[in-house]
Formats: C-alpha cells, structure tokens, sequence
C-alpha cells in the first residue's frame, strides 16, 4: 500500500495482494472462496480451550499469558467438538497478521454465524477491544466463542467470522436507520431452547422445526421475551453500492428492551441492480434485554453505516451464487428450507 492510495476499505484484489506479500498468511492453503468482495473468512485452526470467563488480554499481554489464568479444558478440533451453549471458548485461528504501516482490520461474525446465535468475537495480543486489529499488528488471531441458544459442532477448518481490512481512517459516507417488517403472516423465527446440536459445516442438513417455531405477530406487533433469540427482517431491501462496504450497528440501547446483538458486515453489490435485480432484505439477529418488549411493524431496530472502498472490486456479493442471495425472511445455510 502507498501513500496515495485513498482511506477505505479494501477490496478483494488488495486483500489478495496482502497474501502474496506475507502480510497476511496461514498455517495451511488458503481456500479458493476464502476471500470475499471486501473481507477476509477466518479459519478456526487445531486447538480451542474452554474458559471460566471472558478476557482481554490489555497492552503489553499476549492472550496465551492470560490463557492459563482462564483455561479450563482444550478440545482438539482436528477430530470436530462440541461447543455447548451457555459456555465460552477460546479457538486458534489458523491466519496470522503481519499488517503494513497505515492498514488496520475488524472482525465480525459471518451472517450464518450469527443467525444459529453464537457470540463470536476476535482476540489479538496486547488489544483492549475485541475486534479491532490495530494499525500494523504482527502477531496471531484468537476467536472467542460463545454459543447462546444451541450447542454447535465446529472443527479446523470451520468459518465462523471474518476480517474486513482498512487503509487510513475511511470517511462515514452515510447511516441509515433499519426497521424490522412485521406485516407478514409469518413474520419470524424464535429457537428452540432444548435443542440438538448444529453442525456448521452442514449446508441444508437440519431440519428447521428441529430448531425454530414461526412467528406470526397480531396487529403488526410481536412481544418479546426476555432472554429469547429471534430471526426477523428489515421492512425495506437493503442496497450497497458498488463502491461501499456496510456495517449493521445496533441502535441506542434507550430506544427499547432489545438489541440487534450481531453487527453484519454487507459487502459491495449486496441488494444492488447491479447484482441482484429483485433486492434482498436485511436478515435481524434479536434479543430481548431483561424486561419484555413489544415491538412494531416498522420500528427501527439497528442502523446502516456505509464506508468507501480503496477501488472497485473485481468481484461483486452474489456473482458467483450466495445462499443469502435475493433474500427475504431466511434462516442460515444449515437449515433446509422451511416447509
């Protein structure tokens, strides 16, 4: 990267140059569709520890040193392991950074992550915020891992964030408020508390009912339940133009007793004519906070927030196929459809 490269950030074909630089590298091969139109899918790598508690591990601490104040069994991922929800885990990533001077990076879940409602966030040494990588790190990554409503099965290899990377400070281009469409008979999922186990290899390998029961609000409202996860969608298409990226940010926690509690990354091109001649809705990730909370046809539940890219991608969302493709009201890969 130079200096007249502009803040943004970075689309595929920059991300690809920063692995053939070594600045970013990995332990294996990368795969062929591990790079996305504007991030990066992380990789979990040979080893995850179950911990008593959350941790950061501050300036000047490799999270390994804080590992053994925190540890209290390690799985071997190689042979896949069970993830129980309610418990927190620690996991290797397989990608390491050694980031040029002026580049940063973020993490986020993926979206079919956060829709199987498991809490995922990025750890690297010496950080005091998860998710963040700062400007120039050099080091490893760290996924900590949190199912909430059902335990998981993940082994090396599985895809649960990815890593959006950024040149400079990039200007916030617009915001967006988003609202939740609760007009449809069946207007959402809430899971399953007793659950079985999702594999997240497993493309239309469970049975949604298995998982999920329907949502069908009366008068355009729908109560939540404290401590309850639901899948809901934005009222209107989502549309990101070909030379931005969007991060879905929940909104003032004072508006109401619930958060959209997964921010999304949306690459170029999602929704746009460009690609996608019948738009997508954005897919809500909900909980309700302690106290029950009736919400509204329409009521804004999260906000868009658009940033530039460096250049126009050389690949689009959508080109080669996604499973979120068109998309209204849809559950993760992992289910088959509804019926």
């Amino acid at each position: 990267m130079n200096d007249v490269t502009p803040a943004g950030i970075l689309p595929c074909q920059s991300i690809e140059a920063l692995i053939a630089q070594g600045a970013i590298a990995s332990l294996t091969p990368f795969d062929a569709d591990q790079v996305q139109p504007a991030s990066l899918d992380l990789r979990l790598g040979e080893r995850v520890w179950r911990v008593r508690a959350s941790f950061l591990p501050g300036m000047g601490r490799k999270v390994t040193d804080r590992m053994a104040d925190v540890a209290m069994h390690e799985l071997d991922l190689t042979k896949g392991a069970v993830l129980e929800r309610g418990c927190v885990y620690i996991a290797e990533v397989q990608e390491r950074l050694k980031l040029p001077a002026g580049i940063a990076a973020r993490g986020n879940p993926k979206s079919s992550t956060g829709r199987v409602d498991v809490f995922v966030r990025l750890l690297t040494d010496h950080s005091r915020a998860f998710d963040d990588v700062a400007e120039g790190y050099d080091g490893p990554m760290y996924v900590e891992i949190a199912p909430q409503t059902f335990s998981v099965l993940v082994r090396t290899g599985t895809r649960l964030n990815q890593l959006r990377l950024k040149q400079g400070k990039p200007p916030l281009l617009d915001t967006r408020s988003v609202g939740v469409d609760l007009s449809a008979g069946m207007a959402g999922f809430r899971g399953r508390r007793h659950a079985g186990v999702i594999d997240l290899d497993k493309e239309d390998g469970h049975d949604p009912r298995d998982f999920w029961e329907v949502l069908e609000p009366r008068r355009g409202e729908l109560l939540l339940d404290p401590g309850e996860f639901y899948i809901l969608a934005s009222k209107d298409d989502i549309e990101i133009p070909v030379l931005q990226a969007a991060e879905m940010t929940p909104i003032d926690p004072s508006v109401g007793e619930f958060r959209v509690h997964y921010a999304g990354f949306f690459d170029p091109g999602f929704g746009a004519a460009e690609t996608d001649s019948r738009g997508s809705k954005g897919v809500l990730e909900v909980r309700s906070h302690e106290t029950p909370f009736l919400l509204e046809d329409g009521q804004t539940v999260a906000r868009l927030v658009y940033e530039p890219l460096t250049a126009r991608p050389t690949r689009l969302y959508g080109e080669d196929g996604s499973h979120y493709l068109r998309q209204g009201l849809k559950l993760s890969k992992h289910f088959k459809a509804w019926k």
